[in-house]
């Protein structure tokens, strides 16, 4: 019985040692090869999982920092085409207020050289007119005036007198041309109160050596109030 059981322990050691050297031989000749645990797929997986994450995460930072470059030259370039059609608005301001004082200029320029501005209609004849009016642009003419400043005698004495040859007023000033006094008027004739010839001829006396001309003495009445 003892020699069996021997034999059977005898057996199974050296099954054991037969798989033990298996095992170092197998270990050894991958050892010879150049392979090392490091090329255990299982390590190269997770080498390769490591590496992929670290990638992702770089280029996760990229696009970060490249969407925040992108966005700062946008708000840049917005913010420089806002300040544009600001400036371009102010010049078109500036380039209006500039028309609009040059016509203005232009405009005021014109009235000076028309005789300060006064509007006035110029009649084609002396006919148009009847009364103490034709006699006026008769004597007018007879003065040397052209008939053109029978456009601004004609509103100026209708503002003083109407062309009344009794108008009078409280000052003392009579007639026509509202002489003041009177009496001044008595220098071309005894008849100055009656008379509106004798009226006219020195109203336009008057005028020519005090303004020159009927539209001046018309300007200086229309912003004074007085001739």
């Amino acid at each position: 019985m003892v020699p069996l059981l021997t034999k059977l322990a005898c057996r199974t050691f050296a099954v054991l040692l037969l798989i033990s050297g298996v095992a170092i031989g197998v270990h050894m000749g991958l050892t010879d090869k150049g392979i090392t645990p490091a090329d255990d797929p299982r390590a190269v997986a997770q080498n390769d999982l490591a590496n992929t994450q670290e990638e992702q995460q770089e280029d996760t930072y990229d696009w970060h920092a490249s969407y925040a470059k992108n966005a700062a030259n946008q708000d840049a370039s917005s913010k420089a085409e806002s300040m544009a059609d600001v400036a371009a608005d102010q010049a078109k301001a500036l380039d209006g207020a500039y028309k609009d004082a040059k016509e203005e200029a232009e405009e005021k320029e014109e009235e000076e050289g028309s005789g300060g501005g006064s509007t006035v209609d110029i009649p084609s004849s002396c006919k148009e007119f009847s009364g103490n009016k034709a006699a006026g642009c008769a004597l007018l003419q007879e003065a040397g005036f052209g008939l053109d400043q029978m456009g601004c005698l004609e509103p100026l004495w209708d503002k003083e007198s109407g062309w009344n040859e009794k108008a009078s007023n409280p000052s003392g000033a009579y007639g026509i041309p509202q002489a003041l006094p009177g009496d001044k008027m008595a220098s071309h004739g005894d008849d100055w109160q009656t008379n509106p010839d004798t009226q006219i001829r020195w109203g336009l006396d008057y005028i020519k050596g005090r303004y020159g001309d009927p539209c001046s003495a018309w300007d200086h009445s229309q912003a004074n109030g007085w001739y």
